[in-house]
């Protein structure tokens, strides 16, 4: 499991006066502002968030402790906010982290190696899961329902799939 985990990106400046906005990966999205300091990928940036509103498309808009300006905010457009892992809740048995799916190895029903999970993305309707591997042309993508995911070790490094037919 990783050590940090990503719960937030700077979309842009939003005014003259430092705000921007924030877009949030956490499940309820003001909790992003729950979690204490953040930090940027590499380390080099800690701030605290205060929100004070929300934009359109479900962007938040948001005070980054140090940032006063447009020309600031501006520089930090695209940056990743991280917390520590331990700073973030446990989970339902059945629920994870998207950090800590990332990188497990995926095998069918059968014991076939797949590949390996590369992302999770979510385009609206449900998470999906990016495989990629040596055997495959391109990168596919596998709907992480349990129908499709009946098994997740996180412990073992593991994801059993049953991808619908012709999937792979």
């Amino acid at each position: 499991m990783s050590e940090r985990v990503c719960i937030g990106a700077v979309a842009g400046a939003f005014g003259v006066r430092g705000e921007l906005r924030l877009k949030s990966f956490t499940a309820e999205p003001t909790d992003v502002a729950t979690y204490g300091p953040v930090e940027t990928e590499d380390g080099a940036q800690n701030f605290t968030i205060t929100l004070t509103g929300q934009a359109t498309k479900g962007a938040l808009i948001a005070r980054l402790s140090g940032i006063a300006t447009k020309e600031q905010a501006d520089a930090l457009k695209g940056a990743r906010l991280y917390v520590a892992r331990d700073r973030l809740p446990a989970l339902p048995d059945d629920e994870y982290y998207h950090a800590d799916l990332i990188g497990l190895e995926v095998f069918d029903t059968g014991g076939t190696s797949l590949g390996r999970v590369k992302s999770v993305q979510n385009h609206g309707a449900s998470d999906l899961l990016e495989i990629h591997g040596p055997g495959l042309k391109s990168t596919v993508l596998l709907p992480f329902t349990l129908d499709a995911v009946p098994t997740v070790d996180i412990a073992g490094g593991r994801i059993i799939a049953d991808p619908p037919e012709g999937l792979f």
